[in-house]
């Protein structure tokens, strides 16, 4: 029996070789985590830029800065769009036509011929329109057409007038002292009876 000797392991080899083991984990995993934190990150999302939009006449520039393409946007401009139409169906200069309110028109009728009632009868006639009619009265001297006579600004008025009882354009005349018609004064708009009406009522 005291020839057996106590088995001892050689622990201190063991104890370095586990240390050696735990040092070269510990730098490979340092070596790993340094690699994986200085690589450039991938992303799939483009960056974000911000798109100026410039407006000039009517049409819209859109702008991006650095050159990348911007986020999809919806953009709606409304332009108001005037559009002015002359003879012929061309774009041009166009003439605005004020239409006067008829009931601030005031009319009277002259009877220029010899057949009684004339005068009460196309007031009455041009009255439906809503013109301001004035009482009837006889012209100075007898006429063989008739005539619409008007004072200044109410041509078109007299124009209208004209051609709701039959009277020809060429027999709408300005309101001077030539017309045959006494004590009107203060009116906008004369119209005479003549033969050429008398014979048509």
């Amino acid at each position: 029996m005291d020839d057996e000797q106590p088995k001892n392991a050689p622990s201190g080899s063991l104890s370095i070789v586990r240390a050696a083991g735990v040092i070269i984990i510990f730098v490979v995993a340092v070596a790993v985590l340094v690699s994986v934190g200085t690589r450039p990150s991938v992303s799939s999302t483009p960056p974000t830029t911000t798109p100026t939009t410039t407006a000039v006449g009517g049409s819209t520039t859109t702008t991006v800065a650095g050159g990348g393409a911007p986020a999809p946007t919806t953009t709606t401009t409304t332009t108001p769009a005037t559009t002015t139409t002359t003879k012929g169906g061309r774009k041009g200069k166009s003439t605005t036509t004020t239409t006067a309110v008829p009931s601030a028109t005031s009319v009277v009728v002259a009877n220029g011929t010899n057949t009684s009632g004339l005068a009460a009868h196309y007031s009455t006639v041009i009255g439906a329109g809503g013109w301001a009619m004035q009482t009837p009265v006889d012209a100075a001297t007898s006429v063989a057409t008739s005539a619409v006579y008007y004072a200044a600004g109410q041509q078109q008025q007299a124009g209208t007038i004209a051609t709701s009882i039959g009277i020809k354009p060429a027999q709408v005349l300005p309101l001077t002292s030539a017309a045959p018609v006494t004590g009107v004064t203060g009116v906008d708009v004369v119209v005479v009876i003549g033969a050429d009406l008398a014979s048509t009522t």
